[in-house]
């Protein structure tokens, strides 16, 4: 048994889906959901990006909004290349992955690497490292984990829904 817990807090649930502008106006019309910080992801955004361990480029539109204190990301895949799209087009749309806090990020990914489990996908935007981690067979869902830049900020978004 670990001595600690690996994860120290549930930081974000993340949800593919087909169209983000549309499923934003819903959560936030229909649900009262919101309001929504909505992001590009592509090579011109992020870097080091990976899919499966290898350098892979690839995109999205993500929007983000906090439900009691816990990040909800809605992510639209703009591409074949990340494992958004082959989630989307395996299982439809629906909860993708769970963002954890960990103590330590490095130890986080050598732990999942002498498991056999390598880095699924990553990049690194705005000084923020996300990571997800093969944790399905273990956990039921992937895991991201974040590897942030002290006093990490975020940026302006490009849209916020509804408009203020």
């Amino acid at each position: 048994m670990a001595d600690k817990p690996m994860f120290s807090k549930v930081l974000q649930i993340g949800v593919v889906v087909k169209d983000c502008d549309a499923s934003v106006k819903k959560y936030a019309d229909e649900y009262g959901i919101g309001p929504w910080s909505i992001y590009e992801f592509n090579p011109d955004t992020v870097s080091d990006m990976i899919v499966e361990g290898k350098k892979q480029d690839y995109a999205m539109r993500l929007a983000l909004c906090d439900i009691g204190g816990v990040q909800w990301e809605l992510i639209e895949p703009k591409d074949e290349r990340s494992i958004y799209a082959s989630f989307l087009k395996e299982k439809g749309e629906g909860v993708h992955h769970v963002a954890f806090g960990t103590d330590d990020y490095q130890k986080a990914v050598q732990f999942f690497s002498d498991k056999g489990r390598p880095i699924l996908q990553g990049g690194t935007w705005e000084g923020l490292t996300y990571t997800y981690l093969d944790s399905c067979k273990d956990l039921g869902t992937i895991a991201e984990i974040y590897n942030l830049v002290p006093d990490f900020q975020w940026p302006k978004p490009q849209a916020v829904y509804p408009e203020k």
